[in-house]
């Protein structure tokens, strides 16, 4: 049976059969990973939706917006600005792709020593699987790590894209650079929207951008709460989705799902049962469809209240400073603020040992499992500074490499349950 939006999609060069699959691969997954949940908040009807029509109205969505004038820009990192696009009149959406069905034309151009993330989003690219891509007038890569700058000048064979550095140290010439590429690609922005960046259109932008971090603290905050009234798989959806749907839109629902929260917290209703084990995730991003370690560890006896990574608190804990009047003073407040940013891509890298066993603490977890990708350098390396940390304050970690496949889950699961009876 045809779909509603097969002419769409054609429009946009999908490969329609080998994307049906992929929708009813992920339909089958997202079923069994969070609609099995019970006792599952009424407000994550609207997640479900998003996720449902996520390669569908939103994507109209986009064409619609397009259609009117605006451009798109993608993004695969949370170093880039997105203020920026906003206040240009621009929408900006993510990239990251958590799935593996694309692999094997990856593997044509890329090698097999490569990240899942990479050769994901790669994948996604040549088995024209992917309508956010190709719906994308800019998509904008950055050099947090070597794999992912090579992987750039691939993927600019097949789309544009353009390239922000990012510092490596954060040392005052560091922030010199880095503010020279925040102006870099303001220009760019400017030249691919057509609109001059004002100051009052910058300064509206930095407030919704803030306020949609703003309700993610405050869900972060309720989810603390002991019993805590929302599964971890739940909120890496929420965190995920915020990457790809409206702004204004999603902070509105989320505040709603937030009030929902608050009476369960209030009447302390958790969503598991009293003394299961409180987990905190470290590491690399998980980016939809990726929900394998989530689900692990929550069917093993665990909850996940907590997640250090740039799907979680790495991208939401630090706000732009508002009450600029000049669009140079705001560049500057963002510049400030992305620095702040601890991606394992820095060296050395303190602040995010030093977050790592503050949230921990905060939380009251039991234990920390840092979560690398297979041949990602940066996190799988640091991983051995973030266990040293989490020992000093006596609190255990387990380190779990793995990539998108299943093969491993059976595996997986051992070590996690292990580990979980070990904290308990």
């Amino acid at each position: 049976m045809s779909n509603p939006y097969d002419a769409m999609w054609e429009k946009l060069n999908l490969d329609l059969e080998a994307h049906a699959g992929l929708l009813e691969v992920l339909g089958k997954f997202y079923g069994d990973i969070y609609m099995s949940q019970q006792g599952r908040l009424r407000g994550m009807e609207y997640l479900d939706f998003v996720l449902s029509e996520v390669h569908g109205l939103r994507i109209k969505e986009l064409q619609d917006a397009k259609a009117s004038g605006k451009k798109v820009i993608g993004t695969f990192c949370i170093f880039v600005p997105e203020e920026i696009v906003l206040a240009a009149g621009g929408i900006q959406v993510g990239l990251c792709a958590g799935a593996e069905i694309g692999k094997d034309e990856a593997e044509k151009v890329l090698p097999r020593n490569t990240c899942a993330l990479i050769k994901s989003f790669v994948g996604f690219k040549l088995s024209r699987l992917c309508p956010f891509i190709e719906s994308c007038d800019l998509i904008v890569g950055e050099t947090t790590c070597d794999g992912k700058k090579k992987a750039y000048e691939i993927f600019s064979d097949y789309s544009p894209v353009y390239v922000m550095e990012i510092p490596q140290m954060k040392n005052a010439c560091d922030r010199d650079l880095w503010k020279s590429e925040v102006l870099r690609f303001k220009s760019k922005v400017e030249e691919i929207t057509g609109n001059k960046i004002t100051a009052a259109a910058l300064r509206d932008a930095i407030h919704l951008v803030n306020e949609r971090r703003r309700v993610l603290q405050r869900l972060n905050r309720l989810r603390a709460a002991v019993p805590t009234p929302i599964s971890g798989r739940d909120v890496l959806l929420i965190n995920q989705i915020s990457f790809y749907d409206d702004p204004v839109r999603f902070t509105s629902k989320i505040g709603e799902l937030c009030d929902e929260l608050e009476e369960r917290v209030k009447s302390g209703e958790g969503i598991v049962p009293e003394g299961t084990v409180r987990l905190m995730l470290s590491g690399c991003p998980m980016a939809v469809p990726n929900w394998k370690l989530p689900y692990i560890v929550e069917s093993s006896g665990a909850v996940v209240v907590g997640e250090e990574s740039c799907i979680g608190t790495r991208n939401t804990r630090d706000l732009v400073e508002e009450g600029g009047s000049t669009v140079d003073g705001m560049v500057d407040a963002i510049v400030d603020r992305y620095m702040r940013i601890d991606c394992a891509c820095f060296t050395p890298n303190t602040e995010r040992m030093e977050n790592i066993v503050d949230m921990a603490r905060e939380l009251e977890v039991k234990g920390v499992i840092h979560y690398a990708l297979s041949f990602c350098q940066p996190y799988s390396m640091e991983a051995y500074k973030v266990e040293k940390a989490l020992s000093n304050a006596g609190i255990p970690m387990l380190a779990i490499e793995t990539d998108y496949s299943m093969e491993d889950v059976e595996q997986l699961k051992t070590r996690v349950e292990a580990f979980v009876e070990m904290t308990r």
